[in-house]
């Protein structure tokens, strides 16, 4: 039986948990000082999961701010991935580094499963307005009002 929103927003809620342990885990780490570009996601992630608080309740809009917050969080994922290893080569950090990428990965997959909403259909024929200031071409048989008629 394939998931409802309200499924995605449950699986999406807890891989955001283990977001924000990594988070927890950068932000009070000493190497944070020296390495204050590890701090991008540190800010990436909580700016995410405080975005998606308020609309829990509302799967569709709560999958809609995930996906515009998504690209966000997968940078900050990337750049962490770059300059962790530069701040320290301990486990902890590479289990963070792989925790991150997981999670975003796991937050595609979620979203793969439920495209965003078509935009409407545009309707197939329509006005050109003119631009501001100016009077539309008159038809190519007809002569320009300032000329005298023929």
């Amino acid at each position: 039986m394939p998931p409802t929103p309200a499924d995605a927003v449950q699986r999406a809620q807890t891989v955001l948990a283990w977001a924000w342990m990594v988070r927890t885990f950068v932000k009070h780490s000493p190497e944070v000082e020296e390495f204050p570009e590890l701090m991008g996601v540190v800010r990436a992630v909580f700016d995410t999961c405080r975005a998606l608080e308020p609309r829990v309740a509302d799967p569709p809009s709560y999958l809609s701010k995930l996906r515009a917050r998504w690209p966000k969080l997968r940078d900050a994922a990337a750049e962490f991935a770059r300059d962790a290893p530069l701040a320290s080569d301990h486990t902890n950090f590479k289990q963070a580094d792989v925790a991150m990428n997981g999670c975003v990965a796991e937050l595609a997959e979620i979203l793969a499963q439920f495209p965003p909403p078509a935009p409407p259909a545009m309707p197939t024929t329509f006005l050109r307005a003119a631009p501001s200031g100016t009077l539309p071409d008159a038809p190519a048989d007809t002569p320009p009002s300032n000329s005298p008629p023929s």
